[in-house]
């Protein structure tokens, strides 16, 4: 290949955020404030790079998500919401099993270790898995099986003041 060979990825990429798992990350291995909060805006088109946005899930337990989050998520990326019942391990990995075969990489954010048999899983039907979370708060046992690790950084969250 010469060196003025372009190369393009041209891949599907489906995001699923654990909001739960996120949130807490941030207030209490980070030890962030409360109005802390992600910048889905500039975070998400990072993940992406120049490859196609298949779908955005973020899910959360209980019933408290902001109208404006699910809004913005929305409106920027098609995103959907889901409210779930309990913890959202489970509702995440059948979220990534029925996306699998429709889809060539899976970025999940989320740092728990609880996700290892799903990438396991997506990866032996040849999905690429990924995922975005803070280093603190990442099991070392999710590391080593996943594609690759994007760190949440100081710049990719914000600080709400009301």
């Amino acid at each position: 290949m010469s060196d003025n060979t372009i190369v393009r990825i041209n891949q599907k990429v489906a995001v699923l955020i654990d909001g739960n798992n996120i949130e807490r990350a941030m207030k209490k291995q980070m030890k962030l404030p409360e109005t802390t909060k992600i910048n889905y805006d500039t975070l998400i088109p990072k993940l992406l790079g120049v490859r196609s946005l298949s779908q955005l899930v973020y899910l959360k337990e209980g019933d408290n998500i902001s109208k404006k989050l699910a809004d913005r998520l929305h409106n920027n990326f098609y995103g959907r919401v889901r409210n779930c019942a309990k913890s959202a391990d489970v509702p995440l990995a059948i979220e990534a099993v029925q996306m699998s075969d429709k889809v060539d990489t899976i970025i999940i954010m989320s740092g728990d270790a609880d996700y290892v048999d799903l990438v396991k899983h997506l990866k032996s039907k040849g999905v690429r898995v990924e995922v975005a979370s803070f280093d603190v708060s990442t099991a070392a046992s999710l590391k080593e099986i996943i594609d690759f690790h994007y760190n949440i950084v100081e710049e990719d969250f914000f600080i709400y003041k009301p």
